[in-house]
Protein backbone atom coordinates (compact mmCIF):
# COMPACT_ATOMS: atom_id res chain seq x y z
CA UNK A 1 0.00 0.00 0.00
CA UNK A 2 1.05 3.20 -0.83
CA UNK A 3 -0.29 5.03 2.33
CA UNK A 4 -1.08 3.76 5.91
CA UNK A 5 -4.30 2.18 6.67
CA UNK A 6 -6.71 4.83 9.36
CA UNK A 7 -9.38 7.24 10.52
CA UNK A 8 -9.22 10.19 8.70
CA UNK A 9 -11.17 13.47 10.48
CA UNK A 10 -11.29 16.90 9.40
CA UNK A 11 -10.78 19.72 11.61
CA UNK A 12 -13.33 22.73 11.19
CA UNK A 13 -12.49 26.02 11.48
CA UNK A 14 -14.23 28.57 14.05
CA UNK A 15 -14.95 31.94 13.20
CA UNK A 16 -15.91 35.08 15.26
CA UNK A 17 -18.39 37.68 14.08
CA UNK A 18 -16.37 39.57 12.20
CA UNK A 19 -15.32 36.33 10.08
CA UNK A 20 -12.13 36.49 12.06
CA UNK A 21 -10.48 32.81 13.07
CA UNK A 22 -11.13 32.26 16.67
CA UNK A 23 -7.47 30.89 17.42
CA UNK A 24 -7.45 29.46 21.07
CA UNK A 25 -10.69 27.56 19.93
CA UNK A 26 -9.09 26.11 16.99
CA UNK A 27 -6.45 25.03 19.12
CA UNK A 28 -8.70 23.44 21.24
CA UNK A 29 -10.21 21.96 18.59
CA UNK A 30 -6.87 19.99 17.52
CA UNK A 31 -6.28 19.11 20.70
CA UNK A 32 -9.43 17.69 21.42
CA UNK A 33 -9.14 15.49 17.78
CA UNK A 34 -5.78 13.83 18.92
CA UNK A 35 -6.63 13.29 22.47
CA UNK A 36 -9.90 11.24 20.84
CA UNK A 37 -6.89 8.50 19.39
CA UNK A 38 -7.28 10.45 15.81
CA UNK A 39 -3.81 11.29 14.47
CA UNK A 40 -4.63 11.63 10.97
CA UNK A 41 -6.29 14.94 10.57
CA UNK A 42 -6.62 17.38 7.98
CA UNK A 43 -8.09 21.17 7.42
CA UNK A 44 -9.37 22.84 4.57
CA UNK A 45 -11.66 20.06 2.69
CA UNK A 46 -15.23 21.06 1.39
CA UNK A 47 -16.50 21.01 5.66
CA UNK A 48 -13.37 22.75 5.95
CA UNK A 49 -14.14 26.18 3.86
CA UNK A 50 -11.04 24.97 1.78
CA UNK A 51 -12.57 27.11 -1.22
CA UNK A 52 -13.27 30.18 0.99
CA UNK A 53 -10.89 30.86 2.41
CA UNK A 54 -8.46 34.03 1.34
CA UNK A 55 -4.55 33.90 1.33
CA UNK A 56 -3.97 35.67 5.14
CA UNK A 57 -6.39 33.57 6.53
CA UNK A 58 -4.75 29.95 4.78
CA UNK A 59 -1.38 31.11 6.06
CA UNK A 60 -2.67 32.00 9.27
CA UNK A 61 -4.76 28.44 9.86
CA UNK A 62 -1.59 26.20 8.19
CA UNK A 63 1.24 27.79 10.86
CA UNK A 64 -1.43 27.51 14.10
CA UNK A 65 -1.82 23.80 12.86
CA UNK A 66 1.49 22.59 11.91
CA UNK A 67 2.30 23.78 15.15
CA UNK A 68 -0.37 22.04 16.68
CA UNK A 69 0.23 18.49 14.81
CA UNK A 70 3.95 17.79 15.58
CA UNK A 71 3.87 14.94 18.07
CA UNK A 72 5.16 12.08 17.02
CA UNK A 73 2.85 9.75 15.52
CA UNK A 74 0.59 11.96 13.73
CA UNK A 75 0.00 12.84 10.40
CA UNK A 76 -1.46 15.57 9.53
CA UNK A 77 -3.04 16.79 5.81
CA UNK A 78 -3.31 19.92 4.50
CA UNK A 79 -6.22 19.87 1.55
CA UNK A 80 -5.97 22.68 -1.00
CA UNK A 81 -8.25 24.17 -3.29
CA UNK A 82 -8.30 26.39 -6.11
CA UNK A 83 -9.92 27.38 -9.76
CA UNK A 84 -5.75 26.63 -11.50
CA UNK A 85 -2.67 25.00 -11.22
CA UNK A 86 -0.74 28.06 -9.89
CA UNK A 87 -3.13 28.83 -7.57
CA UNK A 88 -2.64 24.78 -5.82
CA UNK A 89 0.59 24.55 -5.71
CA UNK A 90 1.48 28.47 -4.81
CA UNK A 91 -0.63 27.19 -1.57
CA UNK A 92 0.88 23.88 -1.79
CA UNK A 93 4.83 25.82 -1.87
CA UNK A 94 4.13 28.19 1.39
CA UNK A 95 2.25 25.01 3.51
CA UNK A 96 5.42 22.84 2.41
CA UNK A 97 7.61 25.80 3.71
CA UNK A 98 6.18 25.57 6.93
CA UNK A 99 6.65 21.59 7.14
CA UNK A 100 3.84 19.99 6.05
CA UNK A 101 4.33 16.81 3.76
CA UNK A 102 1.12 15.35 3.38
CA UNK A 103 -1.32 17.11 1.17
CA UNK A 104 -5.43 16.72 -0.29
CA UNK A 105 -6.02 17.87 -3.50
CA UNK A 106 -9.07 18.29 -5.64
CA UNK A 107 -9.42 19.46 -9.31
CA UNK A 108 -9.40 22.86 -10.50
CA UNK A 109 -13.37 23.41 -10.60
CA UNK A 110 -13.92 25.93 -13.01
CA UNK A 111 -14.13 23.82 -16.18
CA UNK A 112 -14.61 20.20 -16.20
CA UNK A 113 -10.66 18.25 -17.22
CA UNK A 114 -10.21 16.31 -20.08
CA UNK A 115 -7.65 13.21 -20.21
CA UNK A 116 -4.61 15.24 -21.23
CA UNK A 117 -5.87 18.05 -18.64
CA UNK A 118 -6.17 15.44 -16.35
CA UNK A 119 -2.79 13.93 -16.47
CA UNK A 120 -1.29 17.37 -16.78
CA UNK A 121 -2.64 18.82 -13.81
CA UNK A 122 -1.58 15.64 -11.67
CA UNK A 123 1.85 15.74 -13.25
CA UNK A 124 2.44 19.78 -12.88
CA UNK A 125 1.34 19.74 -9.15
CA UNK A 126 2.21 16.20 -7.64
CA UNK A 127 5.63 16.12 -9.79
CA UNK A 128 6.42 19.80 -8.22
CA UNK A 129 6.25 18.11 -5.33
CA UNK A 130 8.34 14.43 -5.29
CA UNK A 131 8.76 14.29 -1.64
CA UNK A 132 5.05 14.77 -0.72
CA UNK A 133 2.47 12.49 -0.49
CA UNK A 134 -0.93 13.21 -1.80
CA UNK A 135 -4.69 12.22 -1.67
CA UNK A 136 -6.73 13.20 -4.46
CA UNK A 137 -10.23 14.72 -3.16
CA UNK A 138 -12.69 13.12 -5.71
CA UNK A 139 -15.93 15.07 -5.72
CA UNK A 140 -18.35 16.14 -8.12
CA UNK A 141 -18.16 19.98 -7.48
CA UNK A 142 -14.57 19.41 -9.47
CA UNK A 143 -16.93 18.98 -12.72
CA UNK A 144 -15.20 15.26 -12.91
CA UNK A 145 -15.80 12.68 -10.93
CA UNK A 146 -12.51 10.49 -11.42
CA UNK A 147 -13.07 6.67 -11.99
CA UNK A 148 -11.06 3.59 -11.07
CA UNK A 149 -9.74 3.72 -14.92
CA UNK A 150 -8.76 7.65 -14.44
CA UNK A 151 -7.13 6.11 -11.31
CA UNK A 152 -5.10 3.37 -12.82
CA UNK A 153 -3.97 5.56 -15.40
CA UNK A 154 -2.32 8.37 -13.39
CA UNK A 155 -1.02 5.96 -10.41
CA UNK A 156 0.71 4.51 -13.21
CA UNK A 157 2.88 7.10 -14.02
CA UNK A 158 2.41 9.30 -10.47
CA UNK A 159 4.39 7.95 -7.41
CA UNK A 160 2.98 9.86 -5.00
CA UNK A 161 -0.41 9.90 -5.29
CA UNK A 162 -0.56 7.60 -2.60
CA UNK A 163 -4.59 8.05 -1.19
CA UNK A 164 -8.20 8.95 -2.49
CA UNK A 165 -10.99 10.03 -0.90
CA UNK A 166 -14.53 9.35 -2.24
CA UNK A 167 -17.67 9.72 -0.37
CA UNK A 168 -20.17 9.63 -2.81
CA UNK A 169 -19.42 6.13 -4.87
CA UNK A 170 -22.05 3.42 -5.42
CA UNK A 171 -21.65 0.23 -4.28
CA UNK A 172 -20.19 -0.82 -7.63
CA UNK A 173 -18.18 1.88 -7.84
CA UNK A 174 -17.07 1.31 -4.49
CA UNK A 175 -15.40 -2.19 -5.48
CA UNK A 176 -14.27 -0.92 -8.83
CA UNK A 177 -12.20 1.29 -7.05
CA UNK A 178 -10.68 -1.34 -4.75
CA UNK A 179 -10.16 -4.18 -7.44
CA UNK A 180 -8.82 -1.83 -9.90
CA UNK A 181 -6.49 0.23 -7.69
CA UNK A 182 -5.72 -1.80 -4.89
CA UNK A 183 -1.95 -0.23 -4.23
CA UNK A 184 -3.49 3.32 -3.77
CA UNK A 185 -5.36 3.47 -0.24
CA UNK A 186 -8.79 4.60 -0.57
CA UNK A 187 -11.01 6.53 2.01
CA UNK A 188 -14.65 6.37 2.07
CA UNK A 189 -17.28 7.65 4.05
CA UNK A 190 -19.25 5.35 6.66
CA UNK A 191 -22.01 4.05 4.21
CA UNK A 192 -19.48 2.50 1.58
CA UNK A 193 -16.07 1.64 3.80
CA UNK A 194 -17.34 -2.06 4.89
CA UNK A 195 -17.79 -2.48 1.23
CA UNK A 196 -14.74 -1.56 0.30
CA UNK A 197 -13.36 -3.37 3.09
CA UNK A 198 -15.08 -6.74 1.20
CA UNK A 199 -12.33 -6.41 -1.51
CA UNK A 200 -9.57 -5.71 0.67
CA UNK A 201 -7.67 -2.98 2.72
CA UNK A 202 -9.32 0.54 2.77
CA UNK A 203 -9.63 3.35 5.53
CA UNK A 204 -12.33 5.25 7.03
CA UNK A 205 -13.00 9.23 6.33
CA UNK A 206 -15.23 9.65 9.79
CA UNK A 207 -17.57 12.97 9.57
CA UNK A 208 -19.22 11.63 12.96
CA UNK A 209 -16.01 10.64 15.18
CA UNK A 210 -16.07 13.65 16.69
CA UNK A 211 -19.60 13.10 17.47
CA UNK A 212 -19.03 9.14 18.26
CA UNK A 213 -15.23 8.38 18.95
CA UNK A 214 -15.56 5.67 21.02
CA UNK A 215 -18.19 3.99 17.95
CA UNK A 216 -16.14 5.06 15.30
CA UNK A 217 -12.84 3.39 16.53
CA UNK A 218 -14.81 0.29 17.11
CA UNK A 219 -16.40 0.12 14.10
CA UNK A 220 -13.04 0.99 12.29
CA UNK A 221 -11.52 -2.33 14.40
CA UNK A 222 -14.46 -4.46 13.38
CA UNK A 223 -13.49 -3.43 9.45
CA UNK A 224 -9.56 -3.79 10.03
CA UNK A 225 -10.08 -7.41 11.98
CA UNK A 226 -12.05 -8.37 8.85
CA UNK A 227 -15.12 -9.06 11.46
CA UNK A 228 -17.79 -8.86 8.80
CA UNK A 229 -20.66 -10.29 11.32
CA UNK A 230 -20.18 -7.33 13.69
CA UNK A 231 -19.30 -4.64 10.92
CA UNK A 232 -22.65 -4.60 9.05
CA UNK A 233 -24.89 -4.27 11.63
CA UNK A 234 -22.87 -1.75 13.71
CA UNK A 235 -23.05 0.01 10.30
CA UNK A 236 -27.02 0.35 10.13
CA UNK A 237 -26.65 1.19 13.91
CA UNK A 238 -24.46 4.01 13.82
CA UNK A 239 -25.94 5.54 10.78
CA UNK A 240 -29.29 5.44 12.46
CA UNK A 241 -28.18 6.97 15.28
CA UNK A 242 -26.46 9.71 13.29
CA UNK A 243 -30.19 10.41 11.33
CA UNK A 244 -31.81 10.13 13.95
CA UNK A 245 -29.80 13.44 15.97
CA UNK A 246 -29.47 15.03 12.73
CA UNK A 247 -33.51 14.81 11.90
CA UNK A 248 -34.16 18.44 12.76
CA UNK A 249 -32.24 19.36 9.58
CA UNK A 250 -33.88 17.76 7.19
CA UNK A 251 -35.93 20.63 5.95
CA UNK A 252 -32.36 22.56 5.18
CA UNK A 253 -29.71 21.61 2.31
CA UNK A 254 -26.47 24.07 3.10
CA UNK A 255 -23.33 23.26 2.14
CA UNK A 256 -20.84 20.47 3.82
CA UNK A 257 -19.23 22.99 6.32
CA UNK A 258 -21.88 23.85 7.98
CA UNK A 259 -22.85 19.60 8.57
CA UNK A 260 -19.48 19.69 10.35
CA UNK A 261 -19.34 22.28 12.49
CA UNK A 262 -22.72 21.17 14.19
CA UNK A 263 -20.78 17.45 14.44
CA UNK A 264 -18.30 18.84 15.79
CA UNK A 265 -19.99 21.24 18.16
CA UNK A 266 -22.46 17.91 19.26
CA UNK A 267 -19.01 16.35 20.18
CA UNK A 268 -17.66 18.78 23.01
CA UNK A 269 -15.97 21.29 21.08
CA UNK A 270 -17.86 24.43 21.56
CA UNK A 271 -17.63 25.81 17.96
CA UNK A 272 -19.67 28.90 16.60
CA UNK A 273 -21.73 27.57 13.44
CA UNK A 274 -21.41 30.21 11.50
CA UNK A 275 -19.40 29.99 8.03
CA UNK A 276 -17.52 32.61 5.50
CA UNK A 277 -19.53 35.03 3.66
CA UNK A 278 -21.59 33.93 1.54
CA UNK A 279 -22.95 30.73 2.74
CA UNK A 280 -25.28 29.89 5.04
CA UNK A 281 -25.12 28.22 8.71
CA UNK A 282 -27.47 26.38 10.90
CA UNK A 283 -29.14 28.19 13.30
CA UNK A 284 -29.03 27.80 16.67
CA UNK A 285 -32.73 26.31 17.70
CA UNK A 286 -31.55 23.39 14.79
CA UNK A 287 -28.75 23.05 16.48
CA UNK A 288 -30.10 23.12 20.51
CA UNK A 289 -32.82 20.84 18.93
CA UNK A 290 -29.83 17.61 17.79
CA UNK A 291 -28.62 18.50 20.70
CA UNK A 292 -31.31 17.49 22.76
CA UNK A 293 -32.11 13.97 20.91
CA UNK A 294 -28.29 13.39 21.67
CA UNK A 295 -28.26 13.60 25.08
CA UNK A 296 -31.69 12.00 25.52
CA UNK A 297 -31.18 9.03 23.67
CA UNK A 298 -27.67 8.56 22.85
CA UNK A 299 -25.68 9.93 25.68
CA UNK A 300 -24.23 6.54 26.81
CA UNK A 301 -22.25 6.83 23.39
CA UNK A 302 -20.74 9.85 23.95
CA UNK A 303 -19.72 8.85 26.91
CA UNK A 304 -17.75 5.54 26.05
CA UNK A 305 -14.51 4.80 26.47
CA UNK A 306 -12.54 3.04 24.24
Amino acid sequence: MRFHHAILISCEIPWDSNQKLIVDLFREEIRSTLKHGFNNLYIFGTAGEGYAVDTARFHEIVEIFYEETQAKGVFPQVGVIGLSTANIIERIRFAYETGFRIFQISLPSWGALNDTELMTFFRDVCGGFPDVEFLHYNLPRAKRVMTASDYRRIIDVIPNLVATKNTGTTVSGTAELMKTVPEVQHFFGEAQFPIGCLYGECSLLSSYGPMFPSRTKVFFEYARSRQFDKLFPALREYLDAVDDVLSPTRDKSLIDGAYDKMLTRLGGVDLPLRLLSPYESFPEEIFQACRKILHEKYADWMHEEG
